[in-house]
């Protein structure tokens, strides 16, 4: 130890020497730390003389820290509990807590509103399926260069056309992944084209079309996929909501049995306190009878000392629980209720008959969200199997389409056509050519006259918009179309890798549906075997208890009779207390048993009777458009319950 201390002073001796004056490097090292020296009780028995060897100990050297010390004389500090004030006692029922809890608790909000969203995407998912229209009105004007003998204006001019027309069409998909299509087009077109015979005229057209797969998307498609999986998303947020509802329960019924607990601790060191300065008080009018030693009242003062000590930290106790039962019931941090004593109202826990753990475990099967979360992890499992077994089969689509056209149009003069007229002077002169050559010849080797070409279009193409659509639904000029399309990917890596990662996770999920069995049944055997232990527990303190009371007043009977002690008696008020204490955990162990229980086979909703359905529709938020305080919410069918202020303890926290 000294030559370390040394060493450590040349050091730091040596990295100042630079800024130091010589004379402070002549300084000794300080002296060391002296070690303190146990207290050793004299014995009466000389060590060489007892039959029974003593071992050797081995001592460790302890610094002298702070020599001396002494508590300072303070005085007795404010019993009020911190944070609160005085008074009033609110009391509060365990149906109100929990109530309040549901309505403040944030994440139930927040999972409230993860139910709305997947409702919302519920809702797009099904849009997949709507009826898409579409109409598109279009005008056209265009001119055009003549660049042939039949492309070109009366004259070889340059040739005009206007179009004004519209598109219109119907299309989407069936939940049996059809897609079908259904398009219309009606225009109206005037150009001087040399080769035209009507104009202007009107061309129609309505056409249909399906595409149904046969094996590809047969059973399972991306649109079904994502309807499916957003359905079982829905059902996923609503358990996560209940067992976030349900952990919260939990949390606040514990610690609201805790806070009562902690109350009861509070009157049982109280009166303890109490009893302990009787005890003083009558030690003290002992001493001035002279019958008994001044020393019995320091002893009894010593005893009301620790029962003081004893109540400051039960009520310490007491503001933790409330701070904690505070934080999960309000939301609002200037409530008034944070100024308050919360007072718990509710009555001991009545027991249930007792159940099996086969029983037990059940009811759990059946209620937990924990359950049902997995088995939604199934259902989206399987979906996504499903729809990557799907993808692994080849492309094979069967296409039918049908298409009518109408047409009508203002028929021209075939002499106004340039090419119709061409062709009938051409018809005219060979005609008359025949005719001239037949007169020379004999009957037998005449050349037949050539039929006059008609030109004239048929009533039914002659007029306007109408007579098109008249044509188009007498179905004039149909088309049919049927066509199958096949396609066979040469390796398909992409959905046999999806696939055997879809069976993978289903293959993890029946794992972890084996350790949540396993889990739930440890946790039922534990919930059944807590209640169990915590009953008897509450027998056992109870006979302890009033065995204690019993022994107590015993020995108080002593001591006023002058056969036992003071310490005898303040030993008996220790016990009584301890004992007072062992039963009130015992007691609170058994209540919070009860609620372990009812969470297990998950009916705590059942027990405190409420809702599932309404869970986060009353929670209230804080606004930033509000000063610091302001609670704003909805329209609740009814406003939360608030704690009832009263003046007094009720009579449920105390002992």
């Amino acid at each position: 130890m000294r030559n370390r201390t040394t060493g450590l002073a040349l050091s730091l001796t040596f990295s100042t020497s630079l800024a130091l004056p010589i004379a402070a490097l002549a300084q000794p090292a300080p002296a060391p730390i002296p070690t303190a020296t146990p207290y050793v009780f004299p014995s009466s028995i000389p060590a060489g003389s007892s039959p029974i060897p003593i071992p050797s100990p081995v001592t460790v050297s302890v610094p002298a820290v702070a020599p001396g010390f002494s508590a300072p004389n303070v005085g007795t500090p404010n019993a009020d509990i911190a944070g609160v004030a005085q008074s009033p006692f609110v009391g509060i029922s365990l149906q109100d807590a929990v109530t309040m809890a549901l309505a403040r608790n944030t994440d139930i909000a927040v999972s409230q509103a993860n139910r709305r969203i997947a409702a919302f995407q519920i809702v797009a998912a099904e849009g997949s399926y709507d009826v898409h229209f579409q109409l598109v009105p279009s005008y056209s004007h265009s001119v055009q260069p003549p660049v042939a003998l039949f492309q070109s204006g009366p004259g070889f001019t340059p040739y005009t056309t206007d179009t004004l027309g519209a598109n219109l069409g119907f299309s989407g998909q069936t939940i049996g992944g059809t897609r079908y299509n259904v398009t219309g087009s009606g225009s109206r077109v005037t150009s001087n084209l040399s080769t035209n015979a009507f104009n202007p005229y009107y061309p129609t057209a309505l056409s249909f079309s399906l595409t149904q797969p046969l094996a590809r998307g047969l059973q399972m498609d991306e649109a079904r996929r994502e309807l499916e999986l957003a359905r079982i998303g829905a059902d996923a947020d609503t358990d996560a909501l209940l067992a976030t509802a349900q952990q919260s329960i939990a949390n606040v019924a514990d610690t609201y049995w805790d806070l009562v607990a902690a109350w009861r601790n509070v009157a049982i060191q109280q009166e303890g306190l109490n009893t302990a300065l009787a005890q003083a008080q009558s030690n003290q009018r002992l001493v001035k009878q002279g019958a008994a030693a001044p020393v019995d009242v320091v002893e009894s003062n010593d005893q009301v000392n620790t029962f003081q000590d004893n109540v400051f930290s039960a009520l310490q106790n007491v503001q933790r629980l409330q701070t904690q039962l505070k934080s999960l019931i309000l939301a609002n941090p200037t409530d008034p209720a944070w100024m308050a004593n919360l007072v718990p109202t509710t009555s001991v826990t009545q027991l249930p008959p007792e159940e099996t753990v086969d029983s037990v475990l059940i009811a759990a099967l059946a209620s937990r969200p924990e359950v049902a979360q997995l088995r939604e992890a199934r259902r989206q499992a399987d979906v996504n199997a499903k729809y990557a077994r799907e993808q692994m089969k080849p492309q094979v689509d069967l296409g039918l389409g049908y298409t009518t056209n109408g047409f009508a149009g203002n028929p021209l003069s075939p002499q106004s056509v340039p090419t119709t007229a061409l062709f009938i002077a051409q018809s005219t002169a060979i005609n008359q050519l025949i005719a001239v050559a037949n007169k020379s010849l004999p009957p037998n080797q005449q050349i037949p006259f050539l039929p006059n070409l008609n030109f004239n279009s048929p009533n039914y193409l002659t007029g306007g918009f109408g007579t098109s659509v008249n044509n188009l639904t007498s179905n004039r000029f149909p088309t049919y179309v049927a066509q199958v399309t096949i396609g066979l990917p040469l390796q398909n890596r992409t959905a046999r890798g999806n696939y055997d990662a879809a069976l993978e996770q289903e293959r993890s999920l029946i794992v972890q549906q084996i350790a949540l069995i396993q889990r739930l049944k440890l946790e039922s055997a534990n919930a059944v075997q807590s209640l169990r232990s915590a009953r008897s527990r509450v027998i056992a303190a109870r006979s302890a208890r009033e065995a204690a009371e019993q022994v107590y007043a015993s020995e108080v009977r002593k001591f006023r009779a002058g056969t036992s002690t003071t310490f005898l008696v303040l030993q008996r008020a220790l016990n009584l207390s301890d004992n007072r204490g062992r039963e009130l955990q015992a007691q609170t162990d058994l209540n919070k048993a009860l609620v372990e229980l009812e969470r297990v086979r998950g009916r705590l909703f059942t027990s405190y009777n409420l809702d599932p359905g309404t869970l986060g529709t009353r929670t209230l938020m804080l606004t930033g458009s509000q000063v610091p305080g302001a609670i704003s919410h909805g329209t609740p069918p009814s406003a939360p319950p608030t704690p009832a202020p009263s003046q007094t303890i009720p009579p449920a926290v105390r002992p």
